[in-house]
């Protein structure tokens, strides 16, 4: 299947998906896991947009794709403990943590959430992808709203031509760069300090939940041996 709104990435292509984001449409981009369907992420409309064309209840959350974690502190997101040791080992790649927000954050993909006494919780996932052609697509249109490019609830695109087929015309750009590994997607941690280890595992994707609790506590112990070794020197 085919359609002249499928592209390879070429500097007219990103021009029009430059186009269609300033409108509030949306585009597909290739991930280092599966295709995702991407917006706007400060264009409020653009996001109620995407949730109604992908069919994707309201109460599940929209990430952010990044290039890097450089614009994070600017757009008022920052990583909790244990994350930014989670994400020193696994961005970019499959790992989707989730960040504090503050209210002056100008991302209108912000999670809200209740806390027990009841002040609101402001979240946000992130995505750093480990695949070279979208970090030409960010590098030209800049941080994207995204979610995968799929009717919810069926299996995520692991192509452009996947992704036509499942949403069609209500996309203005397709960016074609083969087949990604998919179909599984990234897998998204938080932070959780009452639990054990730390963190909550909200969905397990292409990365397991062993080795994000191995790197953890190999960090731990790495920590407590620096830690030792500092107290003998100190006694000496």
């Amino acid at each position: 299947m085919g359609s002249e709104r499928i592209r390879t990435i070429t500097a007219e292509s990103l021009e029009e998906a430059r186009s269609a984001i300033s409108r509030g449409d949306l585009i597909v981009v290739p991930t280092d896991t599966v295709y995702g369907v991407a917006c706007d992420p400060f264009n409020s409309e653009a996001i109620d947009r995407l949730f109604e064309v992908k069919r994707r209840p309201r109460t599940k959350s929209i990430q952010v794709l990044f290039p890097d974690l450089s614009p994070l502190e600017s757009l008022g997101l920052s990583l909790p403990h244990p994350l930014e040791v989670l994400s020193a080992t696994f961005l970019p790649g499959g790992f989707s943590p989730i960040c504090d927000a503050v209210p002056a954050s100008r991302l209108a993909t912000l999670r809200h959430d209740a806390r027990p006494d009841g002040s609101e919780k402001l979240t946000q996932g992130i995505r750093v992808p480990d695949f070279a052609p979208l970090h030409d697509i960010l590098a030209a249109l800049g941080p994207l709203a995204a979610t995968s490019a799929n009717i919810s609830g069926q299996e995520s695109a692991t192509s452009a031509q996947e992704a036509y087929a499942a949403l069609g015309d209500d996309v203005a750009v397709y960016f074609d760069a083969g087949t990604t590994p998919g179909p599984v997607s990234s897998t998204v941690v938080a932070a959780a300090p009452e639990k054990t280890d730390g963190i909550d595992i909200l969905r397990e994707g292409v990365i397991p939940a062993r080795v994000i609790r191995a790197a953890l506590h190999a960090d731990t112990a790495r920590k407590a041996g620096s830690s030792t070794i500092s107290s003998a020197h100190a006694d000496r």
